[in-house]
């Protein structure tokens, strides 16, 4: 059965998918760009016309992706004072994220 959309968990979120899609998902460790990777955490097949919901996940369905790149986000500046007491602090942080492409939802 091909699917027209999916719904998978990966690095704590969920994510609406279907084919062709990109997006940017938590870090992916141990992938490599322009490899496969495969989400077998799937909650939700859509097919046509009938739906699969999964108790947690859907059994034997899987999302096929493309990872495009692995990367870092922008510098977000985080600034803490306290008014009146001279406490200042300033960090700065920048997410690393993978940018994947979904090529196949299989059930």
């Amino acid at each position: 059965m091909s699917a027209k959309y999916a719904v998978i968990k990966t690095g704590g979120k969920q994510y609406r998918v279907q084919p062709g899609d990109e997006l940017r998902v938590e870090l992916l460790p141990g992938a490599e760009a322009g490899g496969e990777v495969i989400f077998e955490e799937v909650l939700l097949v859509s097919g046509e016309g009938d739906l699969k919901v999964g108790r947690p996940v859907v059994e034997g369905a899987q999302v096929k992706a493309k990872l495009i790149q692995n990367g870092r986000a922008r510098k977000i500046i985080v600034f803490k004072s306290r008014r009146r007491a001279g406490y200042r602090k300033k960090r700065g942080h920048r997410q690393s994220f993978s940018q994947i492409r979904i090529t196949d939802i299989t059930v």
